[in-house]
């Protein structure tokens, strides 16, 4: 499978695939695609579709197949942003924010990943609950605005202001911190929790997450009467 992502800061990744070749997405996640490509609807198994549920995605997926030759399939971001190809190994699985996973090749499984301490998912501004993109192949990811990536070390930490996490390699620990001082909290004009992470690993940061965005436009709009 080849792939080209373009478009920012709406942008899609057009994939294009070898005959017999099969692609997954989320319910509604094709934009458009040539006409040679079968679509099927899968569950997975009650476990799966539960798990996809709780962690911000639908309860089907799509699978999405060249026949009779190459095939071609167009996947949009659903938000101003960008999107990002991640290698998913059974070594090097992804965490990553509520609908996030965009579309993968086969072998890749999104599940449900719970925050192992309870403060981080209750205040870290990411929620309890999260994704996990496993196994082996090719996974594209969304993103809120445009992309910071770090490496962390083993140990380096980063402090992060609520919502801006957008993913994180599993061998990152996430935790929460309130913020120092009264006039801090009061004033200080940001939120009362702060996300710590810890290397080592990588981590992707995004610049306007959608929460961020919704708030900063409700303040324009009109009351209503």
């Amino acid at each position: 499978m080849k792939y080209q992502i373009m478009g920012e800061p709406m942008p899609v990744v057009i994939c294009t695939l070898d005959p017999n070749e099969t692609m997954i997405s989320e319910a509604g996640a094709m934009s458009w695609m040539s006409p040679n490509m079968e679509m099927q609807t899968s569950g997975g198994g009650a476990g799966k579709m539960f798990g996809r549920m709780f962690s911000g995605e639908s309860l089907f997926q799509n699978l999405y197949t060249a026949r009779n030759g190459p095939g071609m399939i167009a996947f949009a971001s659903s938000f101003p942003g960008s999107i990002r190809a991640y290698q998913i190994t059974p070594n090097t699985p992804i965490i990553c924010q509520k609908k996030a996973f965009l579309a993968a090749t086969t072998g890749v499984e999104l599940s449900v990943h719970f925050q192992k301490k309870v403060g981080a998912g209750f205040f870290g501004g990411e929620g309890f609950i999260m994704q996990r993109i496993s196994g082996n192949g090719l996974a594209f990811i969304e993103v809120d605005g445009s992309i910071v990536e770090y490496e962390l070390a083993p140990g380096q930490q980063m402090v992060i202001d609520t919502g801006y996490l957008a993913m994180m390699d599993a061998t990152v620990q996430m935790d929460v911190q309130q913020v120092r001082g009264i006039k801090n909290v009061l004033f200080g004009g940001e939120s009362l929790f702060n996300t710590v992470v810890t290397g080592p690993g990588r981590i992707l940061l995004q610049t306007m997450p959608m929460s961020n965005f919704a708030t900063a436009i409700s303040s324009v709009l009109p009351e209503k009467k």
